[in-house]
């Protein structure tokens, strides 16, 4: 694929950088899609689509959570991602229990294979993340720019979407 460069310094014309070049939601989806493109080719190998992927990589951390929280944070609509449980389910990946205290809410839960595969797939996560960022920014220390983003994340979050609870009290097992 052929490289697309993108401008760093303003025009000296202008004195302004192209819009794409100084836009922070372009920025974040082409650093991501640029950061994300070889794992995701390495998921396809393993026949992992990457959207079970963001199912399985967020309830790694979120065991119990309904539907619709995970919805909210894969950001995916309902209707696809119910979808998309149908299959990890089939596969024997995720489990779907009834909320104690709410039975009209599902609660999600990883099965053991569906632990096992993640933990590794997570592994591999990481590692990719690592060599990736190693060879971009060198020892550029990235924890600030993690820190910087989460903290973005959070703000928009507050003013443009409805705060994501903490996961409900739903089963775990």
């Amino acid at each position: 694929m052929d490289r697309i460069p993108l401008p760093i310094e303003p025009d000296q014309a202008t004195g302004r950088l192209p819009f794409a070049a100084d836009y922070l939601a372009y920025l974040l989806a082409r650093a991501s899609h640029l950061i994300s493109r070889h794992f995701h080719a390495h998921l396809a190998e393993r026949g992992v689509p990457v959207s079970e992927w963001r199912v399985l990589g967020i309830l790694s951390h979120g065991e119990g959570m309904t539907v619709g929280e995970l919805a909210r944070l894969g950001l995916f609509k309902q209707p696809t991602l119910t979808k998309l449980l149908d299959r990890l389910e089939d596969q024997g990946l995720v489990r779907r229990r009834p909320c104690p205290d709410d039975r009209r809410k599902v609660g999600l839960v990883l099965t053991g294979a569906g632990r096992a595969l993640v933990d590794e797939l997570m592994v591999e996560a990481r590692r990719h993340e690592d060599e990736v960022l190693a060879a971009c920014v060198g020892d550029t220390p990235v924890a600030g720019l993690k820190a910087d983003v989460r903290r973005l994340i959070v703000a928009l979050e507050g003013r443009v979407a409805p705060r994501i609870r903490a996961p409900s009290s739903c089963p775990t097992s």
